[in-house]
């Protein structure tokens, strides 16, 4: 019989199960630069389905995070036109990775150092279920995206590029 895979906690899991939040935890291995696409394969998930972390900064480089399908990019101009900001840009990874408290590669909204805004792209919340970083590279928990929205205060946007 396999034995299950024991994955450490994370602030992330721990703020999801402090909050009684319902989700799966699917480790795989990591593959650097792999990304959102790699996971999805990895793991055999529909990449729009697979939610990728993004931190960003505004033009004063005030921190913000951003939730996009795996196989979307995301407009930087109408993002900043709709938080009403004069640009947006992501953040070098170093900058993220204090911003968040986690690696890049390892980024998960929930737990984060530091409170910021969050946007999603308004089509990852009409999905019943989304994969999104669990708080470490090769970690992906699985939940209904309205978490995103009780927890998180996430504010829907409009703003996904095909890849």
């Amino acid at each position: 019989m396999a034995k299950k895979e024991h994955v450490s906690e994370t602030q992330a899991t721990q703020l999801l199960k402090a909050n009684k939040v319902a989700f799966t935890e699917h480790p795989y291995e990591y593959l650097e630069h792999g990304g959102a696409m790699h996971s999805a394969e990895v793991l055999g998930l529909d990449p729009f389905t697979v939610v990728k972390t993004i931190v960003m900064q505004d033009q004063d480089a005030k921190p913000l995070l951003v939730l996009m399908h795996g196989n979307r990019k995301v407009s930087t101009k109408n993002l900043a036109r709709q938080i009403g900001a004069k640009s947006v840009e992501p953040c070098a990874p170093e900058v993220a990775n204090r911003h968040s408290g986690y690696l890049v590669g390892g980024t998960s909204p929930f737990g984060t150092r530091r409170t910021m805004p969050v946007y999603i792209e308004e089509t990852i919340l009409a999905l019943p279920r989304i994969a999104i970083n669990g708080g470490r590279r090769g970690f992906l928990v699985q939940l209904d995206p309205q978490v995103c929205v009780q927890l998180l205060g996430a504010k829907p946007v409009q703003c996904a590029l095909a890849e």
